[in-house]
This record gives C-alpha cells, sequence and structure tokens, in this order.
C-alpha cells in the first residue's frame, strides 16, 4: 500500500503558506473598524505568544514526517547536530549515535572532493539550496547506497552549518542503468542485423554458384569434394550469421506452446553425457506454467549458457538448473520494456570464476568475450540475449569474481494447450514448369536465381527493383505465376512492392525472400496475405519445396 505521508515539498508548501498568512494579518487589521480595535489588539498578543510554539511544532512536523533524510551539520567539520526519523532509518542508526558522526563519515571518501567543492561553488556564487548531486552513502552495517543530496548553507546557533535533504536513489540508478543498458544493446542490434543482412546476401551468392558447379559433376571428379567443402564453409558461416540475426531480434520460426521442464531435462541430459566433469542438478517446479516459444531457439540459449558455465569451470564444478513461476510488476517490467504480468522464470547457476561488473556491462554484446579465439566466437550469449528478446522476455546476469555466476530468463507465460511437432521434410528437388518473376536489386542474386530456377525447369524473368517488377507484372500478369520478392531494396521496398502488386491482382502468389529473419517488415508482409518467406541463403532443394508450397497452396513452416 502506498505511503501517505506527505513529502517534504508538500511540507514546505504549507510552511510557506502559514507564513504568508501571517505576514498578511497586519494589512488586515488595519482595516478593522475602531470598535474592534482593542479586542484586537488582545488577539494579536496572544498570536504572538502563541506563533512561535506553533511554528516550531509545524518545523518539527515537516521534518520528521517528509520521505527523504533531513539533516543539520557543522561547517565544516560535518558534525551532525540533526538528522530526522528518514535520515536516521536509512542510515541504520539511532539518534544518540547520529550525532556523534559526521558527515564525512556518512559520504564515501572518494565523493567528499566533489562534495565539498559543491558546498563551497554555493556560498561563494549560488543562494538557497543547491541541485541535487549524486553521491555514494554508507550505512552502519558499512554497506553503500547511492544518495542524491540537496543542501544549502545556513546559521544554526549563529554558526555556519548546513542543511540538506538526503534521498536514497539506488533503485532509480539500477533502473535507469538498465534502460539505458537496454537501449545500447538495441542499437548495436540494429547494425548487426544490417551486417548479417548483407553478408547473407554473399553467402547465397556463394552457395547458389557452388550448387549449379555441383549439378551434373560426377561426385568422383577431384573438384567435387572442393566443392562439397565450399557448401559446408557457407553452411557454417549461415550459422554464425543467424547468430547474428537472433542477436538482432531476428525472428521465432516455429512458435508452439512448451512446457519448459522437458525441454530442459532433454538439453541436460544431451549436455551432460559429452560432460562427465560437471555436476549438474536441476529443481523444476512442476506446476511451471505454459510458455509460446521457438523450442529450438530456446533450446539454443539454454546450450550456450551450459556451455558458457562449463568454461567458466575448466577443472570441473556444479551447474544448478532451476524454473518457477513469477509475477513481473510494472514497476520493474519498465526498465526492461516489456509487459508486466506472469512469466516463467529459469535460472542457470554455476560455482566457476565469475566476473567483473565491467564485463558483465559488455557480456551479451556479439563478438565480446573474455576467453581465447579458439574457444568461441563471442556470438553466443548474444544470441541468447536476441532470442530472449524476440520472445518479449528478460535475460540478465549477477555474478561477483570467484564466486561464479548466475543467469536468470523470463519467458511470458501463456494459457494454451501443448502443441505437437511436425516431422521435417525430406529434402530433394521438385521441378515446376511455371513462369516465375525474380525480383532484386542485387545483380548476383539474380545471376544465381536464373540459373537456379533454370535447372529446376521454370521460366525465369528478372527484374532489378520493385518499379521494374510492376511494369513487368502489369504488362505479363496473365503469364506469371509467382513473384520471388526480395524484401529489402531501394526507393521501393518489397512491403511496397508487394502492395502494388496485390492491388493490380489481389490474388497474386508471393514469396517473400530475405537476408533477413521472418520477424518485424516481413512478419507484417505475411500478415497483410504474402503467400511465404524463406530466408537467404538457401539451397536448391530449399527453393524448390518452397515454390511448389506456394504454387499448390500447401501450408508450411518458413525456412530458417
Amino acid at each position: 500500500m502506498a505511503s501517505t505521508q506527505p513529502t517534504y515539498e508538500q511540507l514546505l508548501q504549507r510552511v510557506q503558506t502559514l507564513e504568508a498568512e501571517i505576514k498578511s494579518r497586519p494589512q488586515m487589521e488595519a482595516q478593522i473598524p475602531e470598535k474592534d480595535a482593542r479586542a484586537t489588539s488582545v488577539n494579536r498578543h496572544r498570536q504572538a505568544e502563541e506563533a512561535p510554539g506553533q511554528s516550531e511544532q509545524l518545523y518539527r512536523s515537516l521534518v520528521e514526517n517528509t520521505l527523504d533524510g533531513y539533516f543539520i551539520g557543522e561547517w565544516p567539520s560535518g558534525r551532525f547536530r540533526f538528522l530526522n526519523k528518514r535520515m536516521r532509518e536509512m542510515l541504520g542508526y539511532t539518534q544518540e549515535e547520529g550525532l556523534s558522526l559526521t558527515l564525512w563519515e556518512v559520504i564515501e571518501p572518494d565523493d567528499h572532493a566533489a562534495f565539498k567543492s559543491a558546498v563551497d561553488r554555493r556560498q561563494k556564487v549560488e543562494k538557497g539550496v543547491g541541485p541535487p548531486a549524486a553521491y555514494r552513502a554508507k550505512r552502519r552495517d558499512g554497506t553503500y547506497f547511492r544518495a542524491e543530496i540537496s543542501s544549502a548553507m545556513v546559521l544554526f546557533e549563529e554558526k555556519p552549518a548546513i542543511q540538506g535533504l538526503l534521498r536514497d536513489i539506488t533503485e532509480t540508478t539500477r533502473l535507469q542503468a538498465q534502460l539505458q543498458q537496454a537501449q545500447r544493446m538495441e542499437s548495436i542490434g540494429t547494425l548487426a542485423g544490417g551486417v548479417a543482412h548483407d553478408f547473407n546476401n554473399l553467402l547465397m551468392a556463394i552457395l547458389g554458384n557452388t550448387t549449379m558447379a555441383k549439378l551434373g559433376l560426377d561426385p568422383k571428379h577431384p573438384v567435387y569434394e572442393r566443392l562439397e567443402n565450399i557448401v559446408t564453409y557457407v553452411q557454417n558461416a549461415s550459422a554464425l550469421t543467424k547468430q547474428l540475426l537472433e542477436f538482432a531480434r531476428g525472428g521465432k520460426y516455429e512458435v508452439r506452446s512448451t512446457v519448459l521442464n522437458s525441454l530442459i531435462e532433454k538439453t541436460v541430459q544431451m549436455f551432460g553425457r559429452a560432460k562427465k566433469e560437471l555436476s549438474i542438478h536441476t529443481k523444476l517446479d512442476p506446476e511451471l506454467w505454459t510458455a509460446e516459444v521457438d523450442r529450438g531457439q530456446i533450446e539454443q540459449v539454454l546450450l550456450n549458457l551450459l556451455v558458457n558455465a562449463w568454461q567458466a569451470m575448466p577443472e570441473g564444478g556444479r551447474i544448478d538448473i532451476e524454473t518457477r513461476n513469477a509475477v513481473i510488476e510494472s514497476t520493474y517490467s519498465k526498465a526492461f520494456r516489456i509487459t508486466p504480468g506472469n512469466y516463467v522464470c529459469i535460472s542457470v547457476a554455476d560455482t566457476g570464476i565469475g566476473m567483473e561488473k565491467e564485463v558483465q556491462s559488455k557480456i551479451f554484446e556479439p563478438f565480446f568475450s573474455t576467453k581465447d579465439r579458439s574457444r568461441g566466437t563471442g556470438l553466443g550469449l548474444a544470441s541468447a540475449y536476441g532470442i530472449i528478446k524476440n520472445h518479449d522476455g528478460i535475460i540478465n546476469v549477477y555474478s561477483e569474481k570467484g564466486k561464479g555466476a548466475k543467469f536468470t530468463i523470463y519467458l511470458p507465460a501463456v494459457e494454451k494447450k501443448l502443441e505437437t511437432v511436425p516431422a521435417p521434410a525430406a529434402a530433394k528437388m521438385i521441378p515446376g514448369t511455371e513462369k516465375v518473376l525474380l525480383v532484386d536489386d542485387e545483380q548476383m542474386i539474380l545471376e544465381v536465381g536464373q540459373a537456379i530456377l533454370v535447372e529446376l525447369g521454370y521460366h525465369p524473368c528478372l527484374a532489378h527493383s520493385g518499379q521494374e517488377a510492376l511494369d513487368i507484372y502489369t504488362r505479363d500478369k496473365g503469364e506469371i505465376d509467382l513473384v520471388i520478392l526480395d524484401m529489402i531494396m531501394p526507393a521501393m521496398s518489397g512491403g511496397e512492392t508487394y502492395d502494388r502488386l496485390k492491388a493490380i491482382r489481389p490474388d497474386v502468389k508471393v514469396l517473400l525472400s530475405s537476408g533477413y529473419s521472418l520477424s518485424g517488415e516481413a512478419a507484417r508482409i505475411l500478415n497483410r496475405g504474402c503467400n511465404g518467406f524463406i530466408q537467404k541463403p538457401f539451397n536448391i532443394e530449399e527453393l524448390s519445396r518452397k515454390i511448389r508450397e506456394v504454387l499448390d497452396g500447401e501450408s508450411c513452416a518458413p525456412e530458417t
């Protein structure tokens, strides 16, 4: 329940109002008729006698009931002469103990110079209460908290003194830091997503040309093995760009309602078999709520956290995994830009080497790693961050040097029945004979795409821009059976091109293609009726299957 105590500002306003009334009384009394003058004079003397007591009581109420700490201290010694109730509560002292202290014993030594400089400047230049400044304050038990202090120079018992308000801003500072971190990670994510998109276009060209070179080539040919190696390398590079896109909040592909306990047990069992030196313990809530997740991505997050824990314990150690239900209130959710409500919580804690605060602030950034380059790319935790953020969740870490680390994940809970996972389709080329309009602003993509379509038996026509695609489709719309449309193009985007194609022919069949993943703009285009999505780089088998699904009206999950 919220406190009903007035703030310092409200109480000060009351005092100022009362003082204004007292000052206005002589003018009011001058207008009193002469016959009432004697009575008025008596009342004035009585009020004059009572006023000091009333004022003292009002000021005492002011300082004792304010929600901020209030103090008076001698200057420059800093010896406290008065501490209000709130001040004593924050510091953990009794009144007697507090009055034996100085301001310098409360403010951290590293902040002494800054505080003294602010007071000196106020004495020379400024009048009244100066602007608040943040310092570290020490409690009776030796712990520190972040304090905001506003102060002014006064006379106390005819001697120079300092009076001030002290407010605990620890929680405010923490929430501000989290918000700034979230904004920074969002900016990095945008940059990472753009790099991954461009890189995927290059990989598409390499993979497509390699695939065409392999077709019709005898597997015993000495070049065939080298071409196979190129395909493998492209797939490995594609896995890295996928992690970059996941960090950039790059899409959930197979979202299903899931009880995460079974997924965790499966992942732990698989990981534990290969890491016998670790002791892995689970504490899973049997009444855990359901979450709507991409199971493959969440499994990847868990594996990334387990690998990170293993690398932090080179000589072995213990990993504790726990699940529980949690309710996140609005105060906490605002800092992370999520919706308050019910969440499923997963924590992964290790007994490893731990990390310093500076490392913790960068741990989720792409390519940041404290390990040797041979032990990782620095994308594992960045990928985990992006996946969880794209699930509208939170992932954070708490660690101390030499005391291990604990990663905590919150995923929104849903009230849905569990869904089963369909068996994956077999990889094979499916030919066709239809006419396909291929739209892309990258010449290398058009060239390799045309070769693949011809190999599959289709009749391709090419457009280098959205406007050129509209011109061709307007002219030949009766002949074109499918449009393969790039999403990111200059001048006219894939989304605008799709809308205008739809205006020309409402039943147009469009397969959206992009180096980005299925999220954001791609998801919005699909929601407007686009028939399918395929992510670059894709192989000839994936493209052939996707084309048939769109042309034949079948439904399937987007390619990842």
